[in-house]
């Protein structure tokens, strides 16, 4: 049987977005691979899901950050640029 906890560690809420987001790589390479069998593909689509679903809240996480940055002390918007890693 395949060993799902390899790559990262065991516990993913302790995972970098960083490591997390090579896991999840990882996991799409294998699955892509076609040379996983059945039962493990689904063990690690749903590992992939949880991998997945950890750097969206890590990336919610990152915006809400940002937003809180570009409030004045007040609250209100001091500025309201969409964010754009790309630039």
């Amino acid at each position: 049987m395949l060993t799902l906890m390899s790559e990262g560690g065991s516990d993913i809420s302790q995972l970098s977005f960083e490591d997390a987001l090579r896991a999840l790589e990882e996991v799409v390479r294998k699955l892509e691979s076609g040379e996983v069998p059945l039962d493990d593909s689904i063990s690690l689509y749903e590992r992939g899901e949880q991998l997945r679903a950890h750097c969206q809240a890590r990336l919610d996480a990152a915006q809400a950050r940002i937003d809180k940055i570009v409030q004045g002390p007040d609250g209100s918007a001091q500025s309201t640029q969409p964010f754009d890693p790309a630039s």
